[in-house]
């Protein structure tokens, strides 16, 4: 069996056993761990295949039928934790690990940090983006691209997404969220984990969020590109037209 070693979450200890380097759940932020979990997803998918596969098995499964991933997960899971909270480790794993392996790259500067969190006061760094702000970028950055996704459907498949119950949410996402990495749209796996194991008590907040940032960051780039369009065609009415001999 191969041994995958699993980094430390920011501020806390570890301990070790046969899965590697264990956080405690003590001093640890919540974002600090999300964040260090799905780095870690992602760098065990791109480095140990046999890990990769058992991660895989689990996409749109249930508990009670991944035994392949205990190994990896459970040494993750916080304390205490509802069981929302322990599907949603399981499904976003299973889903950073269903990628194409070219698409798994490990974030150039590492893991957020828990104060680098949306809610931190204006610090310069890196700050966490929802679902919305990722079917957002899909419209606005695929020009140019093979594929690109149409403002209409991203407007749908986002919708569509927050009216999902617990269970719908779960067997919707996997696509909706395997679209967005086909078209080379990031997901901030961290946000997601944490949106999807508070989306039984937060659903409406969550859903508030991820459309209020889809509409912000499309009608920001939308406005950009407006203005581009208009210096460009100011400038070309007054670029003079060459002499004629």
């Amino acid at each position: 069996m191969t041994t995958t070693p699993l980094p430390a979450i920011p501020g806390s200890t570890s301990v070790s056993t046969t899965a590697g380097n264990v956080p405690r759940q003590s001093g640890a932020s919540r974002a600090g761990r999300s964040a260090a979990f799905t780095s870690w997803v992602v760098q065990v998918s791109r480095e140990d295949p046999g890990a990769r596969s058992a991660l895989r098995s689990g996409l749109r499964k249930d508990l009670d039928s991944v035994r392949r991933m205990h190994r990896l997960i459970a040494p993750w899971l916080p304390e205490p934790r509802t069981e929302d909270v322990e599907r949603a480790y399981y499904a976003i794993a299973a889903m950073i690990a269903a990628q194409p392996r070219s698409a798994l790259a490990v974030p150039a500067d590492g893991p957020l940090q828990p104060d680098e969190e949306l809610a931190a006061t204006g610090r310069a760094g890196r700050r966490r983006a929802s679902l919305g702000a990722a079917f957002a970028a899909a419209v606005t950055e695929g020009p140019g691209r093979e594929k690109e996704m149409r403002v209409g459907t991203a407007e749908s498949r986002l919708n569509l997404l927050t009216r999902q119950s617990v269970n719908g949410l779960h067997r919707h996402l996997p696509s909706a969220v395997g679209y967005l990495r086909s078209l080379g749209v990031e997901v901030d796996w961290a946000q997601l984990l944490d949106d999807l194991g508070d989306w039984r008590k937060h659903s409406g907040r969550i859903s508030r969020t991820w459309l209020q940032d889809f509409y912000r960051v499309l009608g920001k780039k939308l406005a950009q590109q407006a203005d581009e369009a208009d210096e460009t065609e100011l400038t070309g009415e007054s670029t003079p037209a060459p002499a004629t001999p």
